[in-house]
């Protein structure tokens, strides 16, 4: 069964930064795509950043040069760094994952495997 479990989230101070961390348990994909989401109140959730097992990355357009998305594959753990962060990034962020893609993209609709969030807020 395949767990996955987010922290690293806090309260931020605009121009600050957080890393976020994904530990990934009974995931036995050699071909994957890991991904991080977040979904603000009142708006739906929307794809952030991706890596696929090659080590392909993809951002939205929003968080490129500002985000990067990594692994350790040897931890299986994933992670979102996050550098000057804006109030509008405020949002539950969350680790998805899928295996056997053949295209790692940010559609939430293609990741079966979902943690439970941490909270983001970052303060004007």
């Amino acid at each position: 069964q395949v767990q996955l479990v987010e922290s690293g989230g806090g309260s931020v101070q605009a121009g600050g930064s957080l890393r976020l961390s994904c530990a990934a348990s009974g995931y036995t994909y050699s071909s994957y795509c890991m991904g991080w989401f977040r979904q603000a109140p009142g708006k739906e959730r929307e794809g952030v950043a991706a890596i696929d097992s090659d080590g392909m990355t993809i951002y939205a357009d929003s968080v490129k040069g500002r985000f990067t998305i990594s692994q350790d594959n040897a931890k299986n753990t994933l992670y979102l760094q996050m550098n000057s962060l804006k109030p509008e990034d405020t949002a539950m962020y969350y680790c998805a994952a899928e295996g056997g893609l053949g295209l790692c993209v940010l559609v939430e609709g293609l990741f079966g495997y979902w943690g439970q969030g941490t909270q983001v807020t970052v303060s004007s």
